[in-house]
């Protein structure tokens, strides 16, 4: 029984670190950038050059993470759902 608390304590503490995280700083580096925006090309003499734009994150070098993707999802069909304004007649 104490194995069985003790996984549920470790997922709990995992999932809310990652909530404060996605709070705290909802967009993480791009994946497929590194961050930098576009790739990295060497040319023929093996020299370093700009390459094309991150067609995933628009070279920005941001992506939002996927907890914060979710919560706003969810903000956005709650919203929708909630929504008391009166409803005009045509």
């Amino acid at each position: 029984m104490t194995l069985i608390l003790l996984a549920i304590a470790c997922l709990s503490i995992v999932t809310l670190s990652y909530g404060g995280l996605c709070a705290a700083s909802p967009f993480g580096n791009c994946r497929k950038c590194r961050g930098m925006g576009h790739q990295l090309k060497t040319d023929r003499k093996g020299r370093l050059k700009r390459g094309k734009d991150c067609r995933r994150c628009h070279a920005t070098g941001k992506r939002i993470r996927v907890g914060r993707w979710l919560y706003n999802r969810w903000a956005r069909i709650y919203r929708a759902g909630t929504d008391t304004r009166p409803e005009v007649s045509r």
